[in-house]
């Protein structure tokens, strides 16, 4: 049980440190907004169209980083629920008994 909540704590620092990183690419450019959870692609970009590769190169490599941290977010946000399950299940098990 003290594993299972050692690991709970480990990641939710995580959480914390990408929540951080995604803070922080939101800064460094205005078009990407100041959504933590939605990728940068959900939502339509100032002006007419997207912008592709050939159009602004910093933005779009800007919003592809952006984008890979949020993935890892998800994931590290469906691994905290399982071990938060794990945790919960451990401590019913001890009340049971």
């Amino acid at each position: 049980m003290i594993t299972t909540f050692l690991t709970l704590t480990f990641i939710f620092l995580i959480f914390l440190w990408i929540v951080s990183w995604i803070n922080y690419y939101n800064k460094l450019d205005n078009r990407l907004g100041n959504s933590i959870w939605r990728w940068s692609y959900d939502y339509p970009v100032l002006g007419k169209r997207d912008i592709s590769f050939l159009d602004d190169k910093k933005f779009v490599i800007l919003r592809r980083k952006k984008n890979k941290i949020i993935t890892y977010m998800y994931f590290i946000v469906f691994l905290g629920f399982l071990v938060l399950m794990s945790f919960v299940s451990q401590i019913l098990l001890i009340i049971q008994n």
